[in-house]
């Protein structure tokens, strides 16, 4: 089989720990050109992680010749732009999630991708950790029985010390598409889209209740499943203290699970209650980055395509589209 040679557009947080070295330890795997705009800290970047080369510019990491497959860490408004940059030159695209600004990208993404004839895949990479794989398995041989109802809650307090003249770019809709549900929501809509199937009907209200910042810092949906379920969901990042519950409830029994913690999954039943506690591995992102080397090598399928990314998207957009309607 051969190597598969990564290069990565944006080496900041997220490739510390959670990717970076993922593509180092997976099998048949290896990262041999970083690139970050201040090229101090791209070369800072590959001294520190090993990486042979770095650069200041995308399209000259994507045209070395030694790079073959390329990882987008940008914020989601350069997605669109690196993924394309990539196609034209061959290289299969791994992109971070959400998967661009809006649903309209991903298509195009997705669209441009295909035409090249290069792969696309996106960062959701919980459909390849052992705990998530746990709960598919537990559906799967019928622990709950039929699914019927999913709940999902997430809420936390504000962010600390906002300075108004510098936000985060996970705050400002301009970089992120929209605020906190984008980042955080997008993780737990594309798990049960892994778990139950797509999601094919979705409505939402959104505000901005505190005014602590441009995007809004509440959503509550509701959305129905192709197979029949329906959900509903909160997010809320102005509350008193923190919550992340997802609740699978079917006609046999229940299940429990965080998506962000490492929180024991728990199976509810009329026998009583069975906790599961998996831990995750070292590097979050390593388990899809193998099944992405393995179907660039013709030996497996990844789990996250450029199709199923761009559900996600679409999704949070039709939550969204009254409050986008109301605010631009």
């Amino acid at each position: 089989m051969k190597t598969i040679r990564w290069g990565i557009i944006g080496c900041g947080d997220v490739t510390e720990v959670k990717s970076g070295p993922g593509f180092q330890k997976a099998e048949n795997s290896r990262l041999v050109a970083v690139m970050r705009r201040n090229g101090a800290l791209a070369k800072d970047y590959a001294e520190r992680h090993s990486v042979p080369k770095w650069y200041d510019n995308a399209d000259t990491l994507i045209g070395d010749p030694d790079v073959n497959a390329i990882y987008i860490a940008t914020p989601p408004d350069s997605h669109k732009a690196y993924t394309l940059a990539a196609a034209a030159a061959g290289k299969p695209v791994y992109v971070e999630k959400p998967m661009a600004l809006n649903y309209a990208e991903c298509e195009e993404m997705v669209t441009v991708c295909r035409e090249a004839g290069v792969p696309l895949f996106v960062a959701y990479y919980r459909r390849r950790l052992p705990r998530f794989l746990k709960v598919k398995s537990l559906l799967n041989g019928g622990a709950i029985g039929q699914v019927r109802l999913v709940i999902a809650k997430l809420y936390q307090p504000p962010p600390k010390k906002l300075d108004a003249d510098n936000l985060p770019w996970r705050l400002l809709p301009e970089i992120a598409g929209a605020g906190l549900f984008y980042d955080l929501a997008s993780h737990t809509l594309d798990l049960l889209d892994y778990l139950l199937g797509p999601i094919r009907l979705a409505h939402g209200f959104a505000r901005n209740q505190a005014h602590l910042y441009p995007a809004e810092d509440i959503v509550c949906g509701s959305f129905v499943f192709e197979s029949g379920v329906q959900g509903v969901g909160s997010w809320c990042f102005s509350a008193f203290e923190s919550c992340d519950v997802v609740d699978l409830i079917g006609d046999k029994g229940k299940l429990t699970f965080s998506t962000f913690s490492e929180a024991p999954v728990v199976l509810a039943t009329p026998d009583g209650e069975t906790e599961f506690s998996i831990d995750h591995p070292p590097h979050v992102q390593q388990p899809l980055i193998q099944s992405i080397v393995d179907e660039l090598n013709g030996q497996g399928t990844c789990p996250s395509s450029g199709e199923s990314g761009a559900r996600a998207n679409w999704v949070m957009g039709q939550m969204l589209a009254g409050y986008r309607s109301q605010h631009g």
